[in-house]
């Protein structure tokens, strides 16, 4: 192994380690304050974003369904609009790429719902389109984001931006958000301890 590999992994490491550090705990807390009381009310969770964002939404809607289980309390219904590849590309290809979000959201989100939607730029077409139409029926709409936010930080009601412009460490911290969510969750109690 070469001395310019371990440099590489040391600093992406790094970079990581400084992107954690600058995450706005508050806004995260107020993410399971938000999803917790989608548990407690029986309303449902709408994930969805592109390509890696794509595979985040998958596992973040998987998770929320089982590894959210916390005994004494209902289970969280979330879908990942990234799941359902007929539909998709059903939408994709007879509209455009842009509506394939939205127009799912338009068969399913109510008032009281929560849309969360992940893009490392924050411009996004779809997932752009996919919020502004969560939040005209009248959901609770989430942004996990990376580089300076985009359009999508003003767009949601709750954004958590990795302010850092490599998709690779976005997408990392992306997953530790629904991870730590998730676990959150599962072994918060009611009163908060």
């Amino acid at each position: 192994m070469g001395k310019g590999t371990l440099e590489i992994i040391k600093k992406y490491l790094s970079e990581i380690s400084a992107l954690l550090e600058e995450l706005p705990v508050e806004r995260i807390a107020q993410v399971v304050e938000v999803l917790e009381g989608v548990r407690m009310k029986g309303r449902r969770v709408y994930i969805f974003g592109n390509g890696g964002s794509a595979a985040t939404a998958s596992h973040f809607a998987s998770d929320l369904c089982k590894g959210a289980i916390s005994k004494g309390k209902p289970r969280i219904r979330a879908f990942a609009l990234t799941d359902n590849v007929s539909l998709l590309s059903a939408w994709a290809n007879d509209t455009a790429y842009e509506n394939v979000f939205a127009e799912q959201l338009e068969n399913f989100i109510e008032t009281g719902d929560v849309a969360i939607g992940i893009s490392g730029s924050g411009n996004s077409l779809n997932v752009l389109n996919g919020v502004e139409r969560a939040k005209a029926k009248g959901a609770i709409t989430i942004g996990f984001i990376g580089f300076d936010g985009g359009r999508l930080k003003d767009l949601v009601d709750i954004a958590i931006i990795a302010a850092n412009y490599n998709m690779e460490q976005v997408e990392d911290i992306h997953l530790l958000l629904e991870h730590v969510i998730t676990t959150c969750l599962r072994i918060t109690s009611p009163h908060g301890g």
